[in-house]
């Protein structure tokens, strides 16, 4: 990609969330600035974080994750979200994102970097794949 870019971790009230929204509503068209806010009081005391991909005054791509204990992974690094934006993907972006959320899990004495895509979204499965993830679970939701 010709375009630098610097990965921010944006806090509930930084002054990107004005550019980052659009993006994470391209992944989430109902999150709304309302729902927005209940979600980070909400998720950010449980480990939530973003992480935005800024450059030349635009967020290019974001990603929301979390580290978590579970008896599966032990310790693993969980990503909630990670779009980039549609003009820029396959630029790099997204590799660089996940990149970074590797070295952080690996930094955080992670054992697993987890992430669900759902079934309909075969250009980032195929993303995925590249970036040398592997399918190794069905998940199951039941809307309540």
């Amino acid at each position: 990609m010709s375009e630098t870019f610097e990965l921010v971790d944006l806090e509930a009230d930084h002054p990107a969330w004005s550019l980052a929204l659009p993006v994470l509503r391209e992944l989430r068209p109902h999150l709304t600035d309302e729902l927005l806010r209940q979600v980070l009081a909400e998720a950010t005391p449980q480990g939530l974080i973003f992480t935005a991909a800024l450059g030349e005054g635009k967020c290019l791509g974001i990603a929301g994750w979390r580290i978590a204990a579970n008896t599966s992974a032990i310790r693993r690094l969980y990503v909630d979200d990670l779009v980039t934006t549609a003009d820029t993907r396959s630029q790099g972006v997204g590799s660089r994102l996940l990149a970074e959320l590797v070295r952080r899990a690996r930094e955080a004495g992670c054992h697993v970097l987890d992430l669900d895509s759902g079934v309909q979204r075969n250009a980032a499965h195929r993303f995925y794949l590249r970036e040398r993830m592997d399918i190794v679970a069905h998940h199951f939701s039941m809307e309540l």
